[in-house]
């Protein structure tokens, strides 16, 4: 079994490994997205309780971020891994085979919560590179996450339209159990960088949270972009479902397929970070998603429209969180799993409550309302940009 050492590199095979994990987990938490309509006539649920599901489901990942990956500095990477990839199996099948709002919704919880596993390959990825790489490296898993992001979108809409919703959970408790034997075989070892009790554990990572508020900065930018991205999907179905679309599952799903912009984008950044600059790249995604909302508002009647608006989004998002995660990351190398817990519970904390905002604009203001929702959130994000340049020392 390989073992690899901090600033030493990463064998590819490993980085590829990483990145398509990282993939296949992540996008657990957007397959139920293009299906929520769906989900809606057969189990006779209300749309703000199918809204729910996504919600409950990136609660869970959050939840995750914030308990299990702290973890990661003092236990095996391995055996949290292989935990992870088991209950979301179990959590899967659970959905699919749910007859009511109570079952989906705890087993979109636990599904999220077992979901982390590509914020425990970042930071490995961060650590164990060579430190002209370490920016590169997490871009390439990012990519991969991303990549799972979208294809979660485009996969889950064409089989609900085929073989029904409950089919696509099923698919996902299998690659989840291929995911825990490529876990068993290609899994390498890796050093822990804290020893002590799991609540000293905490105490640290609630110290940096207080401490640095430059990492609470890089954490909370990112959170508002990531809940304007998520406002878009949240209610696309709905919004597909009325005229003049009438639309399915389906195309859902196919314009998820835009989103492959965001993951090429991820790699872009994750090389030029150091050249542009985190605050440059921060403002560049925010103003791409404001530029997003605008066109959603104007054209999101016609699928160029939600097109435009859909690829604007993702690529801003984007260039907000590798920038800012890659950041955050390499001012603690001893503490990569505890800094990123921070990062990301922040992020999907941000998601969730974009997720939350943009039903509540749907049920409002219909599909304008949801404009509204990811534009407040967009602009909350170039605002924090404006604050740094006008009040702290850059990056």
């Amino acid at each position: 079994m390989i073992r690899l050492t901090p600033d030493n590199g990463i064998p590819r095979h490993i980085l590829l490994m990483m990145a398509v994990l990282a993939g296949f987990t992540v996008a657990n938490l957007y397959y139920n997205q293009p299906l929520l309509d769906m989900i809606c006539r057969e189990t006779g649920i209300t749309q703000v309780q199918a809204n729910l599901i996504t919600v409950i489901t990136q609660t869970g990942y959050a939840l995750g971020l914030l308990f299990v990956v702290p973890i990661a500095d003092m236990v095996s990477l391995r055996r949290i891994v292989m935990t992870c990839m088991s209950v979301a199996a179990l959590s899967a099948v659970a959905i699919g085979l749910a007859d009511n709002v109570w079952l989906l919704w705890g087993a979109s919880l636990t599904l999220g919560l077992s979901s982390i596993t590509p914020q425990l390959f970042i930071p490995m990825a961060t650590r164990y590179s060579r430190p002209e790489n370490k920016s590169r490296n997490m871009g390439y898993v990012a990519s991969g996450l991303i990549t799972g992001i979208v294809s979660a979108r485009a996969v889950s809409g064409y089989i609900g339209d085929w073989f029904g919703w409950r089919a696509m959970f099923f698919i996902v408790a299998v690659l989840m159990l291929i995911g825990l034997l490529v876990t068993l075989r290609m899994m390498p070892q890796v050093s822990q960088t804290f020893h002590g009790t799991y609540r000293q554990l905490m105490h640290t990572v609630g110290s940096i949270f207080v401490s640095h508020s430059r990492i609470r900065l890089y954490s909370l930018r990112p959170a508002m972009s990531f809940a304007s991205m998520l406002c878009i999907w949240s209610c696309m179905a709905f919004h597909l479902a009325q005229p003049p679309f009438h639309a399915g599952s389906d195309a859902v799903g196919m314009l998820g397929l835009c989103g492959v912009l965001g993951a090429i984008a991820a790699s872009g950044v994750g090389r030029h970070v150091q050249k542009a600059g985190i605050l440059r790249l921060s403002v560049i995604g925010s103003c791409l998603q404001v530029m997003a909302w605008m066109s959603a508002w104007l054209w999101g009647d016609t699928y160029a429209g939600l097109i435009m608006a859909i690829t604007l989004a993702d690529i801003g998002a984007q260039c907000l969180q590798v920038s800012n995660q890659s950041a955050s990351l390499q001012q603690f190398p001893e503490a990569t799993n505890r800094v990123n817990t921070i990062f990301m519970t922040t992020m999907f904390i941000g998601g969730s409550f974009g997720t939350f905002c943009s039903g509540l604009g749907w049920s409002m203001a219909g599909w304008t309302g949801v404009c509204v929702v990811g534009a407040i959130f967009a602009s909350a994000s170039l605002f924090l940009s404006c604050y740094e340049q006008l009040f702290m020392k850059q990056y």
